[in-house]
């Protein structure tokens, strides 16, 4: 499964079997997480077999069932965006392994989170992982043309990468983000105000460069 076919074939899925993660997988995510977190100064960790943080009317109204492995993407404070993308970054490579996630901003128990912060960081959020009672279903999307600028005709380049940010998870939904293309190889992000909205455009700016493909765009 390569990462576009990793982008569609992603849905959030709340719902978890008893089924354990394998150690080669375990393995194959904390090697991950280390190279991801050596280029991006966060501090992502890997929580496996711990129900805890899932458990409680908190996650009960999230609807999480059976959920006890988890990322929790923490770092310094001022790195939403960056948690958005580079979390995005595991969720596909999970995606590929055969697992299933789903973004968690505040249905789940901070508290009972053993995870190690270090001064200056915090838990920007955590992402549920394991194996899917089901592979979820495609969320609703906005029209492109309301999520994008393009002064003139939609270069193709420019249209597959909003396809694939329009397939981006966004905290309920909201989408609220625009791409403008300033020219040929510009184009601005911008996040409006909503929960999450700096850690959404993170997300989202991943799924626009793998969209984007091989073309050489560069960010305002």
């Amino acid at each position: 499964m390569n990462l576009t076919e990793a982008m569609e074939a992603r849905h959030s899925v709340r719902r978890y079997l008893d089924k354990p993660i394998e150690p080669e997988k375990a393995e194959a995510l904390q090697k991950e997480i280390e190279k991801i977190n050596a280029e991006s100064g966060l501090h992502i960790q890997l929580i496996c077999n711990e129900p805890k943080a899932f458990s409680g009317p908190l996650a009960h109204y999230g609807s999480f069932i059976g959920c006890k492995n988890y990322f929790v993407l923490a770092g310094p404070k001022n790195m939403a965006e960056a948690a958005g993308y580079y979390g995005e970054k595991i969720v596909l490579f999970s995606q590929q392994l055969g697992l299933n996630t789903c973004w968690v901003a505040l249905t789940y128990n901070k508290g009972k989170v053993p995870a190690q912060i270090r001064k200056g960081e915090k838990i920007h959020i955590v992402i549920a992982l394991g194996y899917g009672e089901t592979q979820g279903t495609p969320h609703k999307s906005k029209p492109m043309e309301t999520l994008c600028k393009v002064s003139g005709e939609m270069p193709e380049w420019f249209k597959n990468a909003m396809t694939a940010a329009l397939n981006a998870p966004t905290a309920v939904n909201q989408q609220k983000f625009l791409f403008t293309l300033k020219d040929n190889d510009t184009v601005e992000a911008k996040a409006f105000l909503g929960p999450c909205s700096k850690i959404d455009l993170g997300i989202v700016k991943c799924h626009f460069e793998i969209g984007a493909g091989d073309h050489p765009f560069k960010w305002a």
